[in-house]
């Protein structure tokens, strides 16, 4: 008796061959619209919506102080209007902006003032508002500028930024 298990080997591979083309080409069904699979939806990117602080209104020389407490708040007013000797000074960028310093950062950069359709204003590089590098705009009265940032460690660290605008120089 002669037992032919090459052959028998061989159809098996070859049925396992077919059958690893057929269940891969159930996965190109849905190119031929059979599937009911939606593709991914891409995130709604936010449209960008100007900031309700203009750039001119920033640019200048500032007192500069923070708090954490907000009943500190009148003091530290008061003690960012005594840095007027050695002011922070906000300029004005090229493009439209405001020269300012990021967190941890030494060297300032053109941040740019954005919008958000909560009615925030926020300040910050390139991107959608309340980035993890931007800062929000608390209160801006003209004369008074508060500010902190949106990254909780650097918020836990600088506090709330007061900005007093220094008296112009004679």
């Amino acid at each position: 008796m002669v037992r032919s298990d090459g052959g028998r080997a061989a159809l098996n591979l070859g049925a396992i061959a077919a059958l690893a083309m057929f269940l891969g080409g159930c996965g190109s069904i849905g190119s031929v619209g059979l599937s009911t699979q939606q593709p991914p939806q891409q995130p709604a990117v936010e449209p960008e919506i100007p900031a309700t602080v203009r750039a001119d209104e920033l640019v200048g020389r500032w007192g500069l102080a923070s708090y954490q407490n907000p009943n500190d708040r009148a003091r530290t007013e008061a003690a960012a209007k005594a840095q007027c000797r050695n002011p922070y000074v906000i300029g004005a960028g090229s493009n439209g902006g405001v020269i300012m310093h990021l967190a941890d950062e030494a060297t300032p950069q053109e941040l740019r003032l954005k919008g958000s359709q909560s009615g925030k204003n926020y300040i910050g590089p390139e991107g959608p508002a309340g980035g993890a590098k931007d800062r929000e705009i608390v209160s801006f009265d003209g004369r008074v500028l508060v500010t902190r940032f949106i990254d909780p460690d650097a918020a836990t660290r600088y506090g709330n930024m007061v900005y007093v605008r220094c008296a112009p120089q004679r």
